[in-house]
């Protein structure tokens, strides 16, 4: 019986509480949905990235694009009228890549007098060239289109990614992969179909409605902040494109007033609607700041419901609409100041002229801004509310299992 003294008592592992287990595993379970969602959207991009748009074969296959150092600008042929330039420069170029790679070529750079698209290059300027060959492959002619700047963009678009994912982790780079995602739809997705001639305001909403779904489910999960941010933004995306079709029309505005809507016109697509693709500009622009505070709205939801989950439908949705109140009139000024940022120049120059407030408000142009701003204000305004009361409805909602549970628990005590 002594020598059992000395076997070391077995160590007393204490259980972890059920709260504590399932919490855990919900964690788990979480992050595996995640790394699914964020899987999926990153095939979904490749195969975008991999889509045809069916424009291809309108680009020159007899020519090659690739980048060329400036080595010598001879400006003799360059006039200047005021302060405008016209005329042209002839070039000598060194490509620095693709097939010609290393070839002395001899281009001329035109000038069309306009400030906005003429460029003038110098010794030591990197230019994108498109090089026109015959049928032999020999070199006819020599385009330098404008200043490189491809370099520059892709690392400041590196830039932007590295601090994205250093700032949010693995949230920043779900943010942005669903960044990528949007672009791609945008340019394989929506503009291919819109120049094919499809309704713009129906594909607009469907792509729309499919980035919102894919953003806010990657971002909050497929859970109740998730389906509450989501059907919140398709309302207000939804009043946004109401009130664009309706005051569009009652403005009398065409779509002529966006830039290169006519030169569109005049490159084979005289078919294509340019009011309702300016409808759908209009909506298009306002569902990013829309869906932001759909999310915004949720997530607080989310978080007031779970502080306490005994809160009802009133109480809940007053909740979320506090919260709104406070996000929704810098959002606003947001978007004010995100479109009158591109028309700077034009406020400059009428009231540089001294034009009255009358005529400078009833100008298209201007018209065209006040009203995207204001619907797109609109549909901010609306969201809060249509968020609030569905996430309201959703977080108070009890399971059928519970409510038969209920039931039978008063018809026991009764």
């Amino acid at each position: 019986m002594k020598l059992l003294c000395y076997f070391p008592k077995p160590a007393f592992k204490r259980p972890r509480p059920k709260a504590a287990r399932s919490n855990v595993e919900f964690k788990k379970h979480a992050w595996k949905k995640d790394a699914l969602l964020t899987g999926l959207l990153l095939v979904l991009s490749a195969i975008l990235l991999c889509l045809p748009t069916g424009f291809d074969q309108r680009v020159n296959q007899d020519s090659i694009r690739c980048q060329g150092l400036v080595l010598k600008a001879d400006n003799s042929g360059l006039q200047r009228m005021g302060i405008i330039k016209k005329g042209y420069q002839d070039l000598v170029l060194k490509a620095l890549d693709g097939p010609l790679k290393g070839q002395v070529l001899k281009g001329s750079n035109q000038l069309q007098g306009r400030m906005d698209l003429d460029k003038i290059f110098t010794p030591g300027d990197k230019a994108l060239m498109v090089v026109s060959l015959d049928d032999q492959g020999r070199v006819v002619f020599v385009n330098p289109q404008d200043h490189y700047r491809l370099d520059l963009e892709l690392i400041l678009l590196g830039l932007f990614a590295l601090l994205l994912i250093a700032f949010g982790g693995f949230t920043g780079l779900k943010a942005l992969l669903s960044f990528v995602f949007a672009g791609l739809m945008l340019w394989k997705l929506l503009v291919p179909l819109l120049l094919k001639g499809l309704d713009p305001v129906l594909i607009s909403l469907a792509v729309i409605s499919l980035l919102t779904a894919v953003i806010v489910f990657l971002v909050a999960g497929i859970n109740q902040k998730g389906v509450t941010a989501f059907l919140g933004a398709f309302c207000g995306v939804g009043v946004s494109c109401l009130l664009a079709l309706y005051f569009t029309a009652a403005f009398k505005v065409h779509g002529a007033v966006m830039p290169f809507a006519e030169t569109l016109l005049y490159s084979g697509f005289g078919h294509l609607d340019l009011m309702r693709i300016y409808v759908a500009a209009v909506f298009l622009a306002a569902s990013g700041a829309v869906m932001d505070l759909a999310m915004d709205v949720a997530a607080s939801l989310d978080e007031v419901h779970a502080q306490n989950p005994e809160m009802g439908f009133a109480q809940l949705a007053f909740s979320g609409l506090r919260v709104g109140r406070a996000v929704v009139g810098t959002m606003t000024t947001t978007l004010l100041l995100a479109y009158s940022g591109g028309f700077l120049t034009l406020f400059m120059a009428f009231m540089a002229q001294g034009v009255p407030l009358a005529n400078f408000f009833n100008l298209i142009y201007v018209a065209a801004e006040v009203l995207k701003t204001l619907v797109g204000s609109f549909g901010l305004v609306t969201v809060a509310p249509f968020t609030a009361v569905i996430g309201a409805f959703i977080y108070t909602r009890k399971p059928v299992s519970l409510r038969a549970k209920s039931e039978n628990s008063s018809l026991k005590q009764a």
